[in-house]
Order: C-alpha cells, then sequence, then structure tokens
C-alpha cells in the first residue's frame, strides 16, 4: 500500500453516539406510549427520519424535527404544546451528552500522528461534530475534518479530489459497512470495519463483504499492525 490519507468515521468509531440516540428514542416512546406500542413508535418515527434525510441530512437537529412531525403524525395532529416542548428538551439534551472516547482510540491516533496525513470524514451536523471532536481533545491530531452530507462513493470522490490523492491513497476506519466500507471500496480505497454493539437501523448490510483491500478488526488499535508494517 501506497498510502497517504487515513480516514476516521467520528460517532461509534472515535466515541459513542448511536447509544444515546436509543435513549432518546426510548424516551419518545415513552412520552407517547398513549397513541401506539413502543414497536410502533419506533418503525413511524424511523419511517419520518429516512424520508426526512434528503431534506434534513443526518444529525440531531434533524432527529428533532422527525421526533415531532412523527409525534403530530401518530396524534393526527393532537399533541399538546408540552409534548413538543418535552421533544425540543430531548433534543438539547442529545446535543449536550458527554464525550466517551472508544478503547485505544487516542493510542491508535498518537502511533499514526506524523506519519500519515489523518482526517475525520464523517457525517451529521456541522456544529455538533465540531462541539465533540473539540470536546473529544483529539483535534490536533487531525488535518483535515469533512463532515459529509452523505458517505456515497461520489462524495469519497470529492473529498479525494479536495486532498489531492488518488483512491489507492485513501485508507478507511470506521463502524458502518454501508457508509466507511462500501463506498470506499468501490473507488478503488482501503477500508477497514470496526463493528460497534449498536447499529443504527439505517446503516446495517445483511451480506458479508469480501474484498482484497478490506478487513474486519474488533478494536480500533488492531489498525496499527496493517499501517505501521
Amino acid at each position: 500500500m501506497n498510502l497517504k490519507v487515513i480516514a476516521f468515521d467520528a460517532d461509534d468509531t472515535l466515541f459513542v453516539n448511536e447509544p444515546y440516540f436509543q435513549e432518546t428514542e426510548q424516551k419518545f416512546c415513552t412520552l407517547m406510549s398513549d397513541y401506539l406500542s413502543q414497536q410502533g413508535l419506533s418503525l413511524e418515527l424511523f419511517r419520518v427520519e429516512i424520508a426526512n434525510l434528503e431534506l434534513y441530512g443526518y444529525g440531531i437537529k434533524g432527529y428533532i424535527l422527525s421526533m415531532i412531525e412523527a409525534a403530530m403524525r401518530i396524534s393526527n395532529n393532537t399533541i399538546s404544546i408540552e409534548i413538543i416542548q418535552k421533544i425540543i428538551e430531548y433534543g438539547k439534551e442529545l446535543l449536550q451528552k458527554p464525550i466517551e472516547l472508544l478503547d485505544g482510540v487516542e493510542e491508535t491516533l498518537a502511533a499514526l500522528h506524523g506519519k500519515y496525513k489523518l482526517i475525520v470524514a464523517t457525517k451529521g451536523d456541522l456544529k455538533d461534530q465540531q462541539r465533540k471532536l473539540h470536546d473529544s481533545g483529539l483535534g490536533h491530531y487531525f488535518h483535515h475534518i469533512e463532515v459529509m452530507a452523505d458517505k456515497q462513493d461520489i462524495n469519497y470522490q470529492k473529498l479525494l479530489k479536495r486532498l489531492e490523492i488518488a483512491p489507492s491513497e485513501f485508507f478507511m476506519i470506521g463502524n458502518s459497512l454501508k457508509s466507511d466500507v462500501l463506498p470506499v471500496l468501490k473507488i478503488g480505497g482501503y477500508a477497514v470495519h470496526i463493528p460497534f454493539h449498536t447499529t443504527w437501523e439505517h446503516e446495517k448490510v445483511s451480506h458479508k463483504v469480501e474484498h482484497p483491500n478490506f478487513k474486519t478488526v474488533e478494536n480500533i488499535t488492531q489498525v496499527l499492525p496493517i499501517l505501521l508494517k
């Protein structure tokens, strides 16, 4: 490999994220429990989220709006102002969650720093992702932070063009096969999957991935023998 850039996803790769969303979803289901079962509420919220992705993109602010819209749909527009206020409160709590680094993250970044150009390539709300990276204390390891509108092959191609590198010089590390692995392999880059114990339904991939440029590891520190040969 003739690698120049190592890219890291942020949420559930560097620090905990999805469990906080699931915690908020549980609060939403409890709040709306008079209308549907928990399963029904979760399904309706997911439908609204996916329908709104093109409009709002990824991140907490879009999630807040989707919760409000889902509550209005579920209640046939009869929910009270108090419930809407409560949903907004849940969203603000989500925006202020503490940063919990995953095991081995700082050790890995310290070992790779100075040997490659390290970047963050993640989805989500720009301001929120900047806050999380600042609060994580990891910002100084990274040459560039890219908050992407989506993570499809065209988005990675644009990123590589800005970085002025070829796909064969790019190595992506992340917890999502759908967003962090498959598009990168498709354009000719390298990718490592680090499964997280919880995955958003939208990011799940049912088929097995086999590719010469691909590996799965259990902990982020296991990329070091691959990259420091």
